[in-house]
Order: C-alpha cells, then sequence, then structure tokens
C-alpha cells in the first residue's frame, strides 16, 4: 500500500516529527509507526485529520491505495470462484463414478454416502452460480476471461448472451449422455 509512504512523505514535507503529528491527530506516536511501517491501516477520522494536517486532498493522500485495494479484492473473489469450481468438479465426478459402487458393496449405507455427496456437490454447485450471477459470466469464454482477471468489451458480451442459450441446451443434452453412458459402464462393470 502506499498510505504509509505518502503519510512519512507529507510529514517530513512539513518538517514533523511522529510525535508532533499523533498530537494533531490525537493517536500515538506508535500508531503513526504502525501506519507508516503498513502495519496497520488509520481509521476515516484520522484520514480526514490527516488531510487536513497536510492540507491535501483525501483522494491525494490515499492515491494508490484505493486500486490496490479493487485489485485485492477482487483477486480474493477470483481465488474463491476457482477454490469453490475445483470442488464443485470433484464431488460431481464422485457423484457420476461412485453410485453403483458404493451401492454393491456397502449397500444402503453407500447410498447414505452418496447423498452426502450429492449434498456436498450441490452446496459447491449453488456457490459457483451465486458467483456467475454476482459477474454475470456465464459462457464459457466470459468464465475464461474472468479467471484471467479480463473482462469483455460490449460488442463481445453482446455475442456471448446471445450464445448462452445454446449453450444451455448443449450442457443439459451433454449432461444426460454423459450420465447415460457412465451408468451403462458401471452396469456393465458390476453385474
Amino acid at each position: 500500500m502506499n498510505l504509509g509512504i505518502q503519510i512519512k512523505k507529507y510529514r517530513n514535507e512539513l518538517s514533523m516529527s511522529q510525535d508532533e503529528l499523533a498530537e494533531k491527530i490525537f493517536v500515538s506516536r506508535q500508531s503513526i509507526s504502525n501506519w507508516e511501517n503498513d502495519k496497520t491501516y488509520p481509521d476515516i477520522k484520522s484520514l480526514l485529520l490527516l488531510s487536513e494536517v497536510f492540507q491535501v486532498s483525501l483522494d491525494q493522500l490515499i492515491k494508490g491505495d484505493i486500486e490496490i485495494m479493487k485489485n485485492e479484492i477482487s483477486t480474493q473473489e477470483l481465488v474463491g470462484f476457482q477454490k469453490d469450481s475445483t470442488i464443485m468438479t470433484a464431488f460431481f465426478l464422485l457423484m457420476l463414478v461412485t453410485p453403483i459402487p458404493l451401492a454393491h458393496f456397502l449397500g444402503w449405507w453407500g447410498m447414505a454416502v452418496y447423498l452426502v455427496i450429492c449434498a456436498i456437490g450441490l452446496f459447491f454447485a449453488v456457490r459457483v452460480e451465486k458467483h456467475k450471477k454476482k459477474f454475470d459470466i456465464q459462457t464459457y469464454k466470459e468464465i475464461t476471461a474472468f479467471m484471467e482477471g479480463k473482462s469483455l468489451d460490449e460488442i463481445e458480451k453482446a455475442r456471448e448472451s446471445g450464445k448462452r442459450i445454446y449453450q444451455k441446451i448443449f450442457l443439459a443434452v451433454g449432461a444426460g449422455l454423459l450420465a447415460l453412458v457412465v451408468c451403462g459402464i458401471m452396469t456393465q462393470i458390476f453385474t
């Protein structure tokens, strides 16, 4: 963050010690030191007092920090989306390959285990859908751009929006066919 550098720069321009600045904005010298070393971040009241003492706008004082914070939030959301997507994929794969073996080897207990696997998979699917809805991403191209930290321009967004209906139909048919194939293979293996 740049705020610590900004505070130190403006304090030195006014030839002020940390003690003098602390006294003017009603905090301890240790607080000033922590802010300058990016150990802590001042509250809004302190930021306003700092901007008054330095006679600069709040925007000038925290310049750069806002963009860093936005990117940090975006990165955290991206990591959350990737984590949820990976977990969802793993549980959906388990949902595809475990029903017959679980039923064959564990009987009714196997079905209970399978229901737990389904519940966890569906929980993470809902979380992924919430991410997708929040960022208005649905098609493969939109998701790929989001995971790279980019966004599509308006024309590309409109094109992708038109593809969504066809992709949903394709995904539904594909999922049904995949389920039939997996069931057929499992039936052949365990009968």
